[in-house]
């Protein structure tokens, strides 16, 4: 059932105006959920339905963080990138008002595009839907590391470490103090390895299914810098899903390997061993990360589920691996005891 229009917030209303895009009418839309780090709107214009955003100070979250608005800046920015990589992998621009933080978009229904994180829920893991992802991945990052140039336009350093190292990593070190050497060398590692557009938050609730493939939404955390994160972060989400839904842990694990060999066989920027080493030493990190950094999953709700996620983290941690079928080996195994 639709939920019924009513005004936008001003701030929208004005940034729709100020960019051409009101007409000369007052707008009417409707909130859309989802995200813990902007205000999005579906909203009715003269030319049709369009999607707003307008990033917030503060985070939807338990703790304290706080990041700077001008991060959809460069999330408009990483947008049009992407697009000239892989045309239609991401929402069209059709607007940006830096002084308001609103990033205007194409609006893509949903009756055409669902969300990946839902189909995972239900139990959809279609492998071939990973591989996708990891193709698309992969070719944004070539295209960006071929134009070095792109660099100067992401100057988006404190912004990264602000929204992803501090809360992710270096959070979970104060929880795991024995850890925190470990943790912060692989913030230490992700930060010295710029060498193409990162994405930042390539997770299945980011990506929805289109007809002419996945569309990655939400890139508040562009940066130009190491593009493991971006596949250690999207493979993590593919590992904690077994938790969520475990009839399904097999298909997700299939899943966390498609994508992972998709993405491997389109590295181009350099070894591909280089990238797929760094990916598997980050992404231990990022799952003890989901359990007790600042922004924990919020479908891992029991102790039990904690300490699978604990155990196998702490272990890869404390023994690397170099492979990520290594990673999901221990995670397997880990489930299975």
């Amino acid at each position: 059932m639709l939920e019924p229009s009513q005004p936008v917030p001003p701030e929208f209303a004005q940034a729709l105006r100020e960019l051409g895009l009101a007409g000369g009418q007052g707008l009417t839309g409707v909130p859309l959920t989802g995200g813990v780090s902007s205000d999005i709107w579906r909203i009715d214009t003269p030319q049709g339905p369009v999607c707003a955003k307008r990033a917030l100070a503060r985070l939807r979250v338990a703790a304290d963080w706080r990041a700077p608005i001008e991060r959809n800046l460069y999330e408009a920015r990483w947008m049009q990138v992407a697009d000239a990589a892989v045309p239609g992998c991401a929402p069209r621009v059709l607007g940006q008002h830096p002084a308001l933080g609103v990033l205007v978009m194409s609006y893509l229904a949903p009756a055409d595009h669902r969300l990946w994180k839902q189909l995972l829920r239900q139990g959809k893991a279609d492998a071939a839907t990973a591989q996708a992802v990891g193709h698309t991945l992969a070719r944004i990052h070539a295209h960006a590391a071929a134009q070095p140039a792109l660099a100067a336009q992401f100057d988006t350093d404190r912004i990264f470490f602000d929204i992803r190292l501090e809360p992710y990593l270096l959070a979970t070190a104060v929880r795991h103090p024995d850890l925190a050497p470990r943790l912060q060398a692989l913030v230490a590692q992700t930060q010295s390895h710029k060498k193409a557009l990162v994405h930042g938050d390539v997770s299945p609730k980011n990506i929805l299914v289109g007809p002419r493939g996945p569309v990655l939404l939400d890139a508040e955390c562009a940066w130009w810098g190491d593009p493991a994160f971006d596949i250690a972060f999207c493979l993590n989400h593919l590992l904690l899903k077994c938790l969520w839904c475990p009839p399904a842990s097999a298909h997700f694990l299939a899943c966390f390997t498609a994508l992972a060999e998709a993405y491997l066989q389109d590295v181009n920027w350099e070894p591909r061993t280089a990238v797929e080493q760094r990916a598997a030493a980050l992404l231990p990190g990022l799952l003890l990360a989901r359990v007790d950094g600042k922004s924990p999953v919020e479908y891992v709700t029991t102790e039990v589920q904690r300490d699978v996620v604990r155990r196998t983290a702490r272990a890869l941690l404390q023994c690397p691996v170099l492979q990520l079928a290594e990673v999901r080996a221990v995670w397997r195994q880990e489930l299975r005891a």
